[in-house]
């Protein structure tokens, strides 16, 4: 029995290929096991090689490796795209109508199991789209498990077409089961241990652990252009919308998307905008806006391969600096990196709390690859209590007369003024993109306007006792130290593993926060290492220039990836090795 594997589903994209692998991954949480799915398309409208990875494993893991256990090909050219990844042992499940394969075509050990597809369902009166739900019973099979693990899945699936549509599926998938039982009994290998968790967990992709963290934190009110890859957030608050008392907008592009979010934050409820890159160039003087305006707001900037429109499907780390400097003038902002499904939803409550408490914009730097892949969250942590921090908000009568009200008190020790919501008694002010004085009237002598930029500016020393400080793991005194920042954290941590079975020590220091930079703390972890490897999935190594600016450390050993694929660990590893 094998304690954790790797099943491949690839195809031509509107044959299922993504919903396959969503299915196949809840079905193996409902039994017990830590899953992990990844997916790979190309930016098409239609057509296209589409690719879902799903690691199933009976203990926990951080992401994909090298490894391919089986691969569920529904046409030839998923075969041949493929072969480089096939190893001994590999099984292939393909449709001998589509090409008989054989041994000699194949890298040696690979087994071959033709399975016939289309047979089935012409046999089962059904469409030839449902090849992947075949494949999904034959899969449970030769995995060792119950097809009641699966069959719950396509009930949930599809019990909103009505019972009819649930039983075909189910008949078809049971076809597939049983299929692999008649035919190959005597195929045990990739059988998986019995699973060990014991609690709940949830399936969910990165962009629906923002929203849920969203929704929990408060949020009213959301103004998403879709853009990929955060159009699964725009899914999740569209379709929830009444039942969790929010208002989604989608505006006629992205610069409005954020003024309509300024407006809200403004009247004094939670809002939020997500984008990429492109999306995100466009809001930059929307940014100044709220950086002027003082209005909170959580901005999701879902990173993706560029410049310009790059490929919109890949992932990357390319805009952190962008994050960091984007804007006009010089105004507060905070940033923070998830690394997983689990932190994109604990960072998101976070943003909305700092934004609040500070009166500035949040960014959650994602990625593709976190807003795609489809991640296990335990639901108890999900579950538990959150705090909602409105900050220095008034929710009553000043207890001033009109006109005494100072929105923008440059007095305030932190930068942090009180502010009212319309509507409040002797609470009104202007808000216009103007410098202005208190009251928010337009001002431009020159004492008023240092006056108003040091308050503002003096919200970035106050901010510093919220800075989450970098972590390490892994051995004292190590060979190795790298350095990381958001979701590329994963491979690295495998990386160390597979490290450490060679003799070495390693530790990984990871940021979660990068700006404001926590540089004494980076400073005294840094100062200690013997060898320090940046690791970024970008290529001009953008951490380390942030590391190099506020600490003066320049990182020489670089680690960096931009092909718009996410790093495996013994990629990492390989290539620390060279260097030893």
């Amino acid at each position: 029995m094998k304690d954790n594997i790797t099943w491949k589903i690839a195809g031509e994209a509107g044959f299922g290929i993504m919903s396959s692998g969503i299915m196949l991954a809840r079905a193996f949480t409902r039994a017990g096991y830590h899953v992990f799915a990844e997916n790979d398309y190309p930016s098409l409208i239609r057509g296209g090689h589409n690719i879902v990875s799903v690691r199933i494993g009976a203990k926990p893991f951080l992401g994909m490796n090298r490894d391919l256990h089986m691969l569920v090909a529904l046409n030839t050219e998923s075969v041949e795209k493929h072969r480089n990844e096939l190893r001994e042992g590999t099984l292939v499940l393909y449709d001998p109508r589509d090409k008989d394969w054989k041994a000699s075509e194949l890298p040696a050990g690979v087994k071959l199991m033709p399975l016939p597809l289309r047979d089935i369902v012409t046999q089962l009166n059904a469409d030839v789209i449902m090849r992947n739900t075949i494949a999904l019973g034959a899969s449970v099979a030769l995995l060792g498990a119950p097809f009641e693990h699966l069959s719950s899945v396509i009930r949930d699936q599809f019990i909103r077409k009505g019972a009819e549509v649930v039983d075909q599926n189910i008949k078809i998938a049971q076809a597939g089961f049983d299929y692999v039982h008649e035919h190959f009994s005597g195929e045990t290998s990739v059988v998986l241990s019995p699973g060990t968790y014991t609690e709940k967990l949830v399936v969910v992709n990165g962009s629906e652990a923002v929203g849920l963290g969203a929704v929990r934190a408060g949020l009213k009110f959301a103004a998403i252009y879709p853009m990929t890859p955060i159009n699964a957030l725009i899914t999740f608050l569209a379709d929830h919308a009444k039942e969790f008392n929010i208002v989604y907008k989608q505006p006629e592009d992205e610069i409005s998307g954020i003024n309509m979010a300024i407006g809200a934050s403004i009247s004094g409820v939670r809002s939020m905008v997500a984008t990429s890159g492109g999306g995100f160039a466009l809001q930059v003087e929307g940014l100044s806006l709220a950086g002027m305006v003082e209005a909170p707001i959580v901005i999701d900037l879902g990173m993706r391969a560029g410049p310009a429109t790059g490929m919109p499907t890949y992932t990357e780390q390319g805009e952190l600096l962008f994050a960091i400097h984007a804007g006009h003038g010089e105004f507060p902002r905070i940033v923070l990196a998830p690394a997983d499904a689990v932190e994109a939803y604990a960072f998101t409550t976070l943003a909305f709390n700092l934004a609040d408490r500070y009166q500035i914009p949040v960014f959650l730097l994602t990625d593709k690859y976190l807003n795609e892949s489809q991640w296990c969250i335990p639901v108890s942590f999900l579950q538990k209590p959150v705090t909602i921090d409105r900050g220095k908000l008034l929710t009553g009568d000043t207890g001033m007369k009109d006109g005494e009200f100072h929105r923008f008190d440059t007095e305030s020790v932190d930068g942090v003024s009180p502010r009212s919501v319309p509507g409040t008694k002797h609470g009104q002010y202007y808000a216009n993109s103007y410098e202005h004085d208190g009251t928010g009237h337009v001002a431009d002598d020159a004492k008023g306007r240092k006056a108003m930029a040091d308050k503002r500016l003096r919200k970035m020393a106050a901010i510093v006792k919220d800075i989450l400080p970098p972590t390490q793991i892994g051995d004292k005194d190590p060979d190795i130290t790298f350095v990381t920042w958001g979701t590329t954290r994963g491979p690295v941590l495998s990386a160390m593993d597979l490290l450490r079975a060679q003799g070495k020590k390693v530790s990984v220091i990871s940021f979660p926060w990068v700006f404001p930079f926590p540089a004494a703390e980076a400073k005294e972890l840094l100062t200690k290492a013997k060898r320090v490897i940046d690791v970024e999935q970008n290529a001009t190594a953008q951490l380390s220039q942030l590391i190099r600016t506020e600490t003066g450390i320049d990182i020489q050993e670089r680690i960096v990836k931009y092909d718009g694929r996410s790093f495996l660990p013994e990629e990492i590893a390989e290539q620390a090795m060279k260097g030893t």
